[in-house]
C-alpha cells in the first residue's frame, strides 16, 4: 500500500484524472435531493472527468423535475429510470448506463465534503482495496435527529460496527456508499436484486469471501441526514432486519454476531410472553430480562447523552428501543417468511420506506 496523507491528483492536466461515475438511485427525495445535488455539483474533481446518473424509482413527486434542472450545467447530470424502484435494482440500472473506470456510490439523504470524489479516488488507488469508504458521519437539524444520530453512534445501538466509528482508517467489513473499479463488478457480481435493504453489506460480503478487500478512511467524508421521527427510524430499521434474514440465508453465516442480537432478543421476550401464562418461571425470566435490558438502555442512554447533548436523554430510551426492536420485529418476521414459511417477501417489506 502507498504511504501518505493527501490525494494522488493535485496536480497535473485535467485528462490524467481517472473518468468516474457517480450513481445514485432516488425515489420520491424532492426534499433532499436539491441539497445533495449542489454539495455533488461543488466537488473540487475536474468537471469534464465526472458524471451523475441519477436513476429514479418512478417517484411520484417533484424528483425527477428536480434532476432535469441541474442537466444544463457540467458536470453531465443524466437521468435514467428505475422500473424496479428499488436502491438494489437504480444501482445496477446506473452501473450498466456507468461510462467511468471508477464507478462512486452516493445516495439522496447525504451532504457530501468537497473533495469526496478526489478522495475516494485517492483512496482506492493508494490501497489497493476493492472497495473504499469513509465512516458514517451524521448531520442533525432538529431534536428528533439530534436523538436518533446520537443513538446512531452508539454501540449499544448499532453493535460497534467499524463504519460507525469516525476516526477508523483500515480494513473493514463494510463501508458507507462505496468507491470501486468498474471491473470489480465484473468480478463480484452486480447488487442482489432481490434485497430493498442491506445491499450493500451484501455486496461487500460477497466481496470480502471471493477474497477481496474493503477499506475505510476518514478522509472520506459526508453526512448523512438521520430519519425524523421514531415511527420512520422503526419502519427503517424493521426493513434492515427482515432483508439480513436473505443474506444470512444466501451466504448460509452471518457476517457478524451484532446482526442477529436484536433478533434473539425479539424472539426471547415474545417466547417468555407466552410461556408466562402458563409458568411462574417464566414470568420471572421474563421480569429479568425486560429489566436488564432497561438498566442497559438507562445507562447507554445516559453515557449518549453526556457525550451528545444532555437533553436528548428523555428521548434515548425510545430511540434505541426503535433501533432494536424494529429490527428485532424485522429479523424475526423475516425469518417466519423465509424460512418457515419459505415465501416470498411480504408485501410491507418488498416497497422501499422512507
Amino acid at each position: 500500500m502507498k504511504g501518505g496523507s493527501g490525494g494522488v491528483m493535485s496536480t497535473g492536466p485535467a485528462d490524467s484524472y481517472p473518468m468516474v461515475s457517480i450513481i445514485m438511485p432516488v425515489f420520491n427525495e424532492e426534499s433532499h435531493l436539491e441539497r445533495t445535488l449542489c454539495s455533488v455539483l461543488k466537488q473540487d474533481y475536474p468537471a469534464d472527468r465526472f458524471e451523475i446518473i441519477v436513476a429514479d424509482g418512478m417517484s411520484t413527486d417533484r424528483t425527477r423535475e428536480i434532476v432535469l434542472s441541474f442537466r444544463s450545467q457540467p458536470p453531465n447530470v443524466r437521468l435514467v429510470t428505475n422500473p424496479g424502484r428499488i436502491v438494489s435494482t437504480g444501482l445496477n440500472t446506473a452501473i450498466h448506463h456507468a461510462s467511468g473506470e471508477i464507478i462512486i456510490r452516493m445516495d439522496a439523504h447525504t451532504e457530501y465534503a468537497a473533495d469526496y470524489v478526489r478522495a475516494c479516488v485517492a483512496v482506492l488507488q493508494q490501497t489497493g482495496a476493492d472497495n473504499v469508504g469513509g465512516p458514517a458521519r451524521t448531520k442533525a437539524e432538529t431534536y428528533m435527529q439530534r436523538a436518533i444520530a446520537a443513538a446512531y453512534h452508539s454501540a449499544f445501538a448499532v453493535g460497534g460496527g467499524r463504519f460507525h466509528d469516525v476516526d477508523y482508517e483500515g480494513y473493514a467489513d463494510t463501508v458507507t456508499y462505496g468507491c470501486w473499479r468498474k471491473e470489480a463488478f465484473e468480478r463480484f457480481g452486480l447488487y442482489d436484486e432481490e434485497l430493498v435493504r442491506n445491499q450493500d453489506d451484501e455486496h461487500n460480503l460477497r466481496i470480502l469471501r471471493s477474497g477481496g478487500r474493503v477499506w475505510q478512511s476518514p478522509r472520506i467524508r459526508s453526512w448523512y441526514h438521520p430519519r425524523d421521527s421514531l415511527l420512520a427510524l422503526f419502519k427503517q430499521y424493521m426493513q434492515y432486519g427482515y432483508w439480513k434474514v436473505r443474506v444470512i440465508q444466501k451466504h448460509k453465516l452471518p457476517a457478524s454476531w451484532r446482526h442477529v442480537v436484536p433478533g434473539a432478543l425479539v424472539m426471547a421476550l415474545m417466547v417468555l410472553a407466552l410461556g408466562a401464562l402458563v409458568s411462574v418461571l417464566a414470568r420471572w425470566l421474563l421480569l429479568a430480562l425486560l429489566t436488564l435490558y432497561g438498566c442497559c438502555v438507562i445507562l447507554a442512554s445516559t453515557l449518549t447523552a453526556l457525550r451528545a447533548e444532555k437533553k436528548l436523554f428523555f428521548v434515548l430510551p425510545l430511540v434505541f428501543g426503535c433501533f432494536h426492536f424494529g429490527y428485532g420485529w424485522g429479523f424475526t418476521r423475516g425469518l417466519e417468511d423465509s424460512v418457515f414459511r419459505q415465501r416470498k417477501a411480504h408485501a410491507r417489506f418488498e416497497r422501499l420506506t422512507r
